[in-house]
Formats: C-alpha cells, structure tokens, sequence
C-alpha cells in the first residue's frame, strides 16, 4: 500500500509539473503568427489551431484550463502573436477578444477604387468585394440621398481599424457613420443649402457633396477651397459648364478606361459626368471629400470669379474674365518650362 501509495504521489506530481510547465512556460513565437479563429470553433480545434501555429506548448493542457476556468467564451477573431506567452496569457486574450485590428487609411480626396484598394493591401479581403458594395448599398444614405447612385462621396476620409472578422458591409457603414457624424457637427444634413449672392440657393445634400466632391479633388489647399467652390457656383449660376477635369477621371474610372493621365481627345468622352461637355453639377460625387471642402461647399467665398488655373506652386491664380484667365495660363506655362 505504502508502494502504491508513493507511486501515485508521484505520478501527482508529475502531472502536477508537466501542467504547470505546459500552462506557465511562456512560448516565443517565431516572428510575427496570425491565427485567425472562426465563429463556431469548439475549443478542441482553437486548441488545435493554436498549437500548429506553434504559439501554446499542448493542445490538452488548453482544454483543461479552459475546463478549469469556464466563464466568458473565447472570441473568434484573428489574432497576432508576436511576444513570448503562456496559456493562461492566451486564454485571457481570447475572453477579452483582444483581436488583430488592420489599419485602412483612407486620405481625403479618395474615390471609391482607391479605398477598395487601400482595403485590399491591408489583407481584409479583394478590392472587388468592397467596390461591389459601394457601388450597391446606397441604403445606407437613402434617407438624405434617395438619388445616390454608389456611396462615393460619404465614405469619409480618415484613418479606419477594422477586423477581418468584419464584412464589407460593415466597413463601408462605419465610413457613412463617420461621414453623417461630420456633416451632423457642420450642419450639413440639418439645414441643407448654401447662401449665396446673398439668397439661399437650396442645394440638397447630394448637390453639396458632389461640390465638395470636385472642389476637394482641385485643389489640397484649404484656404482655397471657398474660392475653388465660389467659381463653380458662380459658372452654375451662369450656366456655363463646369470644365472641371477629375470629373472626366472619374467618369473614365467608372467606364474602367483611365490610363493614369488626361488627353485632350478625353474631354469629348461621353458620359454624364463629363463636365466639358454637358453644363451643372455631375449626377454625383466624384470622389469623397473631408471636412474642410464640405464647409467651402456649403459656405463658398463671394467672388466674381469665374476661372482658376495652377501657379506652379500649389496654389491657384483665379480670374474674372477669360482674357485675365489666358494671362494666368501663360504664366503658368512659362513657370512651368523654368521648372
């Protein structure tokens, strides 16, 4: 008896150890280990999952502490593994659902194939499945723009954590809610409309951000930006067509042709949101503004200007009448063949 009884002290023991070594030793992981656990994981194949990963020392060590210590499930997720930890570590990550957040940053100015890209190179899925979206789910603004035709132009620029858990549904509708966040802080959606001439002009949201939308893609600058929008509300309220160049890129972007610069045969290219050839506003955005273009769209300085064209710095020359205008590009050519 006393044989036996020694004997299972020390099989005790033993087990005793090997759990301990198995739950606190921490492990170092071999470089940076993504290890992506989907809904409905038992805790057998999250075990199992980890340990191919190489990041827990037993599979059977897991399950029995997560035996021990049932409480809050393990979240699905994706997670790195990039430090030295042991199970009990891991386990109190899984309860937390601390996962991998991948960062999309989406610049203002970006159109809508440029942020499915972005998405892409963060490793959240093909570019194809966002744009497919976008070009969609106009649900999610019919309450302030019934007549959107993609969400181009209430994606709003900033800089995005999301989860590969997330669909692209949820990507694009936490880009809209920041959107509708900042237009809620300027007025955009509550009093719609800009004044000028010293009459309220009505323009609906949708009108707004397709301003803001051209003004942002023309100039970087936004101490321009006012003046960048008082041209075209001045060219609209005189019906003279816009002439406004990223509207031609945008329209050559969605027909899938654009070569990465402007020819002069493209400004006779046929589409509605060719602005050289038919006169107003384009049926939509044209790209996705940020703050500062929505205010110089909503509120544009009082000018008579009618013409801007670039001054070989980063900055804009703007003109009353054409002959002022032609000086200004002469200038800008002649700046131009000094660089």
């Amino acid at each position: 008896m006393r044989k036996l009884f020694w004997l299972i002290l020390i099989a005790v023991f033993a087990v005793a150890g090997w759990l301990s070594w198995a739950l606190l030793t921490p492990v170092e992981p071999s470089g940076q280990i993504f290890v992506m656990l989907r809904p409905g994981f038992s805790t057998r194949r999250i075990a199992a999952e980890l340990k191919n990963a190489g990041v827990i020392r037993s599979q059977q060590a897991f399950i029995l502490w997560r035996y021990i210590h049932r409480g809050r499930s393990l979240k699905a997720g994706e997670y790195l593994f990039d430090k030295p930890a042991n199970i009990v570590d891991i386990q109190k990550r899984l309860r937390r659902g601390d996962v991998y957040l991948h960062t999309v940053v989406v610049p203002e100015g970006y159109t809508m194939f440029d942020i499915a890209r972005a998405i892409e190179d963060a490793g959240l899925g093909p570019a194809e499945d966002f744009l497919k979206v976008a070009q969609s789910d106009t649900a999610l603004i019919s309450d302030f723009d019934p007549s959107a035709r993609s969400l181009d132009g209430y994606l709003f620029p900033e800089t995005y954590e999301f989860s590969r858990m997330m669909t692209m549904q949820e990507m694009a509708a936490a880009m809209v809610k920041q959107f509708r966040q900042v237009a809620a802080q300027i007025g955009l959606l509550q009093s719609p409309g800009v004044v000028h001439d010293g009459d309220p002009a009505g323009y609906s949201p949708h009108e707004v951000v397709t301003m803001a939308s051209i003004v942002e893609k023309e100039t970087s600058v936004p101490a321009e930006r006012p003046e960048v929008a008082s041209v075209y509300y001045n060219r609209l309220g005189k019906h003279i067509p816009l002439d406004a160049d990223p509207s031609i890129i945008y329209a050559e972007l969605l027909a899938g042709r654009y070569q990465g610069a402007l020819h002069h045969a493209d400004m006779s290219f046929t589409s509605a949101y060719n602005t050289y050839r038919n006169a107003g506003l384009p049926p939509g955005p044209i790209a996705n503004p940020g703050r500062s273009a929505l205010e110089a769209a909503m509120r544009p300085a009082q000018t008579d200007y009618y013409y801007f064209v670039a001054d070989a710095q980063g900055h804009h020359r703007f003109a009353r009448t054409m002959e002022e205008h032609n000086k200004n590009v002469i200038a800008y050519r002649k700046a131009m063949r000094g660089h």
